[in-house]
């Protein structure tokens, strides 16, 4: 499993020029799935993603969570985040997690923020071609893979 984590002070989603969702100051989480991928990857980045600090605090350090700070979280489903381009020039998606897993775990990855962090936890439409409006505040952009553990 991999996330593109952003540090935001806005984002929403849309569909069709159609609002889904929108969060004020938080994070918003790209998160894409794997061949290989278990429930076991996603709690642990979820774990991780609840206590990273990269919030300042009245220091103007790094120091608090989004859980400390009070913020917003969204979760964006992205199988692109695992495109190959070792050959050619057109990504290659073979990695990715087909949909139907994929989408299973998506909805326990964001089950599991929630129980992580305590935060209700905004999403856009798993499969949707979506429209993804975000303010990078800093800018803050952290990756995390969870088979780069050690």
């Amino acid at each position: 499993m991999r996330v593109v984590i952003q540090r935001v002070s806005r984002a929403n989603v849309k569909i069709d020029e159609r609002l889904i969702s929108e969060i004020g100051y938080g994070l918003m989480v790209l998160c894409g799935f794997e061949e290989g991928d278990e429930v076991e990857d996603l709690r642990w980045i979820a774990g991780k993603i609840s206590r990273l600090r990269i919030f300042d605090d009245e220091a103007g350090m790094m120091n608090l969570s989004v859980v400390d700070k009070a913020g917003e979280m969204m979760v964006i489903s992205q199988f692109t985040l695992h495109a190959s381009t070792k050959k050619g020039n057109r990504p290659s998606y073979i990695r990715a997690l087909e949909p139907v897993r994929a989408k299973e775990l998506y909805q326990l990855f964001v089950d599991e923020l929630v129980c992580y962090s305590g935060i209700g936890v905004k999403t856009g439409i798993f499969g949707a071609y979506m429209m993804i409006e975000l303010v990078n505040d800093g800018p803050v952009t952290i990756i995390i893979d969870s088979k780069m553990r050690e």
